[in-house]
């Protein structure tokens, strides 16, 4: 089932990106996605999630209020509005397929990856 993400790039602090995923190979709309992030040297963490039909999300603390997770069922596609963007933001952002309808913070309920595109925010 790949998952391909796109959209990283260098941002400097206060500005915005906008991560999409789009995915293939499975029924895109039958299960939750979530984005999870990686800086070097750290565990991935859990970003936010979704649940299959785009109707509730949840949100690590460290980006509620600044980061959206929103879906396109019809395109197959993920995303994730980053806004207010701060360097501690800085990581491998990866994009995630459930196992599940339900969304979940946790990197073992989900099956299927992305290959991670790199986000960089300069002070």
């Amino acid at each position: 089932v790949p998952l391909q993400a796109y959209g990283g790039g260098l941002v400097q602090a206060g500005g915005s990106l906008r991560l999409s995923c789009a995915v293939s190979g499975r029924t895109f709309s039958s299960f939750a996605m979530g984005w999870f992030r990686q800086a070097p040297g750290r565990e991935r963490e859990f970003v936010a999630a979704i649940t299959s039909g785009g109707s509730s999300s949840t949100y690590a603390d460290s980006v509620k209020g600044r980061f959206t997770i929103s879906r396109d069922n019809a395109k197959n596609t993920l995303y994730l509005q980053m806004n207010s963007l701060k360097p501690e933001d800085t990581a491998a952002y990866y994009c995630a397929s459930s196992r599940a309808t339900s969304y979940s913070r946790v990197v073992g309920t989900y099956d299927y990856w992305g290959q991670g595109t790199q986000v960089t925010v300069s002070s």
